[in-house]
């Protein structure tokens, strides 16, 4: 008969708050704070924190490549899995619908980033897809990936991998008859991956032109001849700086800030962007 004495075998009571949690590992939390260096473990991608939008945090690698992910589990720093959270000083009250037009569901848990991913084009491109459908993507466990442009795509697609629980939603530029674009999203859905790859995209030379013209106090956004690069031209044609990469991106912010909601998008590019999301979110 064994005569270990209960008492010192588990503690004086058995009962006493907390004992639940002996010997669980307790995941820390975090504030998402700008400069902070993380790791988003489902991809392994290392960046710093650069922006936090709609529970939406913007990493930025040691190469200047951005990636967007929903906060929440699934981050490490320095190996230590933590919870990354919105900085209390940023915390707001949701309002009753996103800035996409759904309806907000106040304090929704930030669920773990799915395999399957939306790419874009550039960087403009995922600011203005965070910033309009940021509430949704977090919701969804939606990753946006901007690829530095559709000619990377079919390399992207071999080393990704497509598949059921895999997708990838692709949104291009000027995908119109005739275009490269259009050539390349024939050759994608020809290929291994196409079925689990969709290709959208709208008739704009660029994704600037998708936010209305009147939200800048224009008629309509001015015609560029083929020969002029279309943002060099763009800022010329209305009078702003652009000698550098530097006006172009204040040009971008200036355009950007005049966005609140869906509303002042043109039709063209939300459809496209809410078929995207709907492609990678439905097995």
């Amino acid at each position: 008969m064994h005569d270990e004495n209960p008492k010192y075998r588990y503690g004086a009571d058995v009962l006493t708050p907390g004992w639940r949690d002996v010997g669980r590992t307790v995941i820390a939390s975090q504030e998402a704070t700008v400069g902070l260096v993380v790791e988003e473990i489902a991809t392994g991608f290392c960046g710093a924190v650069v922006r936090i939008e709609k529970n939406i945090v913007t990493l930025e690698d040691r190469h200047g490549k951005l990636r967007l992910f929903p906060l929440g589990g699934g981050f490490l720093i320095d190996g230590r899995p933590v919870v990354l959270g919105v900085p209390a000083r940023a915390a707001s009250r949701k309002p009753a619908r996103t800035a996409s037009g759904s309806l907000a569901i106040p304090a929704a848990p930030a669920r773990v980033a799915r395999g399957s991913r939306i790419f874009v084009e550039g960087r403009h491109d995922a600011e203005l897809v965070e910033k309009v459908w940021g509430a949704d993507l977090r919701i969804e466990g939606v990753v946006v990936e901007y690829i530095e442009g559709v000619d990377n795509l079919e390399k992207l697609l071999a080393e990704f991998r497509p598949g059921p629980t895999r997708k990838v939603g692709m949104l291009v530029d000027h995908l119109v008859a005739g275009s490269k674009e259009s050539r390349i999203a024939d050759a994608v859905a020809r290929g291994p991956y196409g079925r689990h790859v969709l290709m959208v995209g709208h008739p704009y030379v660029d994704v600037w032109q998708s936010v209305k013209p009147e939200r800048l106090g224009l008629a309509e956004w001015p015609t560029i001849p083929r020969s002029i690069e279309w943002k060099h031209g763009i800022c010329e044609a209305l009078g702003w700086p652009h000698d550098d990469q530097a006006d172009i991106a204040r040009a971008w912010q200036r355009i950007l800030a005049r966005v609140r909601t869906f509303a002042d998008l043109e039709p063209q590019l939300l459809g496209r962007v809410e078929h995207l999301i709907d492609f990678v979110t439905v097995d």
